[in-house]
């Protein structure tokens, strides 16, 4: 009964608590207090549920199942004696060849024959830990032999002295260089019975050149300015002619996009003096003052694409002749090509190129030095040289070159006897029909050219060339002592470490002179004139040689092995048979 009466007074207290609420909620403001928007969001949380794992041998309530059969086996093992005992492994070495020991300086004295004479020397040294490098350089040849036939001496000097300084920089290198020269030759071409006795004595056919240059170069890689030369030179000679030259070469490159603008700017400067009149005057009363100036720019674009290399550029040169007050402008092609049509087996080459070209006094006797010192100096107008070609190799160790050209020249300088004129008194002897002058005239030159190659191995190379040339002359005149066809055979063989030979042979087809002679009482003076031809020759020449060490050597050169007594010039034979011995030998200086 107590329980009962409890539980009813618990409801009857939760009713009262109710009805209190309910009260206060009816005395609350009804006043609208608006609606408002509760959006929540939760971030999403993937989870990953539990997965049971396979077993990895399932159970297999198969009948067909086969059973494994347990095996049962044992080793039967018997000991075997032994007396191998094995040794140290040691890795082999490959056996190097010692690179060749590298000396700074040589000498090499030789003499032969014709009482001929050589002097060869040599030396480079490195300063301040290879950035400086100064090379001294020294050759002599020379011949006091006489020349069967001929009735004047025939002995001829050539030295040469060179020094150069060169500065090396990680951006640029320059350098200086000068040299000093010395040549000596004879006007002895005097046909044998022309001239008595008592003439012959008095005539003095003695000619020395004299020359004295100074050089500069600059090379920058980081520039527009790449590069220059500068070249000063003064040449003189035994009968007081003399003649200064002056060049300068700068260059610039300019990159537009992804090709190479180069300009060429080049400033030739030539004057002299000759104190002796043409031989085509009877008298020696006046002299010979030329001086020419060019001033020029090339400006190229290099075009490289894949297999073609392309060149694009032009001369525009300005030339004065300063002596006679006369100016020209010239204008060049300057334009190569090349394209590889088959890798390194099959090159087309191909261009036209021109150039005015500075001729002086010094040029012409590094090509003839039996001219006389009473030149006209003038430049020559190479229109254009157009070429086209094939190069490229038959086989690995056999490699060709083939071209076929077409130029034309104005003012091309040839070379031919001069008149023979008693009338003059000259102080030296070259007036007696014994020397050469410079003869101009406008060609048309159509040539073709070949060669072959061959390196049968590193030690053994063989090479071979012909030119073959056809000329056409403004004046219907020949091309004074200019060959036709030309070819030549050269050949080195290192036979083993000590032993080495080598052999060169050319040939030269015929050419034209002309013999010439004032007829005395007459003015003026008219020329007897009559064209020769001179036979072509061929000249052998080999070489042997034998080292003792890496030092000391010995050698044997003979020149004109088929001791022919042809003539290189009109009336001017040449040295018959000649054999030189010598000896060189290197070292550290």
């Amino acid at each position: 009964m107590g329980r009962t009466n409890t539980g009813q007074n618990g409801s009857y207290k939760i009713v009262w608590v109710l009805l209190l609420l309910w009260q206060l909620g009816m005395a609350q403001d009804t006043k609208d207090i608006g609606t408002e928007t509760v959006t929540v969001v939760r971030p999403y949380s993937p989870t990953i549920s539990d997965a049971s794992k396979l077993r990895s041998q399932p159970i297999l309530n198969d009948s067909i199942v086969l059973q494994k059969k347990q095996i049962n086996y044992s080793i039967f093992s018997v000991p075997v004696a032994s007396t191998f005992t094995p040794a140290k492994g040691k890795a082999s070495r490959v056996k190097k060849t010692p690179p060749p020991k590298l000396f700074n300086s040589y000498a090499s004295v030789g003499l032969g024959n014709f009482n001929n004479a050589l002097v060869d020397f040599y030396t480079s040294r490195d300063l301040n830990r290879g950035e400086d490098l100064l090379d001294v350089g020294f050759t002599h040849h020379s011949s006091r032999g006489d020349i069967e036939d001929a009735v004047l001496d025939t002995d001829f000097y050539n030295s040469k002295l060179d020094v150069s300084y060169a500065k090396r920089d990680r951006d640029f290198n320059w350098g200086a260089d000068i040299g000093l020269g010395h040549q000596l030759y004879n006007w002895y071409g005097i046909p044998e019975g022309a001239f008595d006795q008592a003439t012959i004595d008095g005539i003095d056919e003695r000619q020395n050149y004299f020359n004295a240059q100074a050089g500069a170069h600059i090379n920058l890689e980081e520039s527009p300015f790449k590069k220059g030369k500068l070249l000063l030179r003064r040449f003189w000679d035994a009968t007081e002619s003399g003649e200064n030259r002056v060049i300068l070469e700068p260059t610039f490159e300019l990159p537009i996009t992804e090709e190479k603008l180069t300009i060429g700017v080049k400033l030739d400067y030539v004057s002299g003096n000759f104190k002796n009149a043409p031989l085509s005057s009877t008298t020696n009363l006046q002299e010979i003052d030329y001086s020419q100036l060019q001033l020029g720019i090339t400006p190229s674009l290099l075009v490289l694409r894949d297999d073609l290399t392309l060149n694009l550029g032009a001369r525009f040169v300005y030339g004065v002749d300063t002596e006679n007050s006369d100016s020209n402008f010239y204008i060049f092609p300057a334009v190569t090509a090349s394209y590889r049509l088959v890798d390194e087996t099959v090159i087309a080459y191909g261009g036209i190129e021109g150039e005015l070209q500075q001729n002086s006094y010094h040029g012409f006797v590094q090509d003839n030095p039996y001219v006389s010192p009473t030149l006209a100096i003038q430049p020559t107008d190479r229109q254009y040289d157009a070429y086209l070609g094939l190069k490229g190799k038959l086989l690995p160790n056999l490699s060709y070159n083939i071209k076929g050209s077409y130029s034309a020249e104005n003012r091309k300088p040839l070379f031919f006897l001069n008149p023979q004129n008693l009338f003059r008194t000259d102080d030296k002897g070259y007036f007696y029909g014994n020397s050469f002058q410079v003869f101009y005239d406008d060609i048309r030159t159509l040539g073709f050219f070949g060669e072959l190659n061959v390196d049968v191995n590193r030690n053994f190379t063989l090479g071979i060339s012909a030119e073959v040339y056809d000329y056409d002359t403004e004046t219907d005149n020949p091309a004074w002592n200019l060959p036709e066809v030309k070819g030549s055979l050269f050949m080195d063989y290192q036979i083993d470490e000590s032993w080495f030979l080598g052999a060169n042979l050319f040939y030269v087809g015929e050419r034209q002179d002309l013999i010439q002679e004032i007829t005395q009482n007459i003015d003026p003076a008219p020329f007897t004139a009559n064209p020769v031809t001179l036979d072509s020759y061929f000249d052998a020449n080999a070489h042997v040689g034998y080292r003792f060490n890496e030092q000391l050597s010995v050698f044997v050169k003979a020149s004109n092995i088929a001791n022919n007594d042809y003539q290189r010039w009109a009336n001017l034979r040449v040295q018959g048979f000649q054999a030189l011995a010598g000896i060189t030998y290197k070292f550290d200086f």
